[in-house]
């Protein structure tokens, strides 16, 4: 497949907010004096303000303590550092999505809440996956919002996928179960069902995921095979009470973090990995389908400070 530019630049020209914010709070640290005590409790609090999280923050001020104290640092110097120590932090999460092809479908469930981009990440899924010489299905499961059903039967024109819906305020539950039921007779790699992501009221959206969980399972016991939970970047650290809500009620095999484009907060997703080891599958930094693509460390840590690949 073509990309021009390359999935790398457009990474880079995404996290420019984010870090610029690093580069720029750390330029500002080393050009004024060595590496002392103080220039070191700024950069860890330029860190945490980042999002990057405590942890990280800690680990990073404390190997510069370690090798560089009293010394003259570049701005260069500090940010290679910072790269290497979010690169370990995110290999540990950076996990493909695996398909087990003994499931046909294997049933992806898309979770998040309304505003997060879930529907249009599910619509660059199908897209990446057709690409990819998939056959895929969405299901159309947040049937209380027309627009979104709207938004899904676009993004499955573009990709040649079917979208199977039903009316508004249908049983999103029975409509999972029937997605299923079409997907495996037209023998379907991936079924993508999206859900509702009403967080006002947690009871009812509870029961509804919790309702589409037995059904699938009524029908296929393995599924669903993924539950992705899709996380807006530019929430910040709102990002870690999403997670829980979400483990809690249903739990959650791995992210997909969205619109790191439009924020400076792009590192919480190292705070995120840092805290709940759930394994980064994509993430995405523009509107188009190729947007969205798995998550690489080495190439989001570089991004995330400014250095080239």
């Amino acid at each position: 497949m073509s990309e021009k530019p390359g999935f790398f630049a457009r990474l880079k020209t995404g996290l420019t907010r984010s870090a610029s914010r690093l580069t720029e709070g750390i330029a500002a640290i080393v050009t004024r004096r060595k590496l002392d005590d103080a220039s070191l409790a700024e950069l860890e609090e330029l860190l945490i303000a980042a999002d990057l999280g405590l942890p990280i923050a800690k680990e990073i001020t404390g190997r510069l303590r370690s090798t560089r104290f009293n010394q003259e640092v570049s701005n260069e110097e500090i940010r290679a550092a910072l790269a290497e120590g979010v690169i370990e932090s995110l290999r540990l999460v950076e996990k493909p999505l695996k398909l087990d092809e003994s499931h046909k479908p294997f049933v992806v469930l898309v979770i998040g809440v309304n505003g997060s981009g879930k529907t249009t990440t599910i619509g660059k899924l199908a897209k990446y996956y057709v690409d990819s010489g998939k056959k895929v299905v969405i299901a159309a499961g947040d049937t209380f919002r027309a627009a979104a059903v709207e938004q899904l039967k676009v993004w499955g024109d573009r990709a040649g996928v079917e979208v199977i819906s039903r009316a508004t305020g249908a049983d999103a539950a029975g409509l999972a179960f029937d997605a299923r039921e079409i997907a495996k007779k037209q023998n379907a790699d991936i079924l993508l069902i999206d859900t509702a992501g009403r967080l006002h009221n947690k009871t009812d959206l509870m029961a509804e995921l919790q309702k589409i969980l037995r059904v699938l399972k009524k029908a296929d016991p393995t599924a669903p095979h993924a539950v992705l939970l899709v996380l807006d970047a530019t929430v910040g650290q709102n990002a870690h009470a999403q997670v829980e809500t979400f483990r809690d009620m249903v739990g959650v095999t791995g992210l997909v973090m969205t619109k790191l484009d439009g924020t400076a907060k792009g590192g919480v997703l190292v705070s995120l990995a840092e805290k709940y080891g759930m394994p980064v599958h994509f993430i995405g930094v523009g509107e188009s389908a190729e947007d969205l693509r798995p998550f690489v460390a080495a190439d989001f840590a570089k991004s995330l400070v400014g250095l080239e690949s």
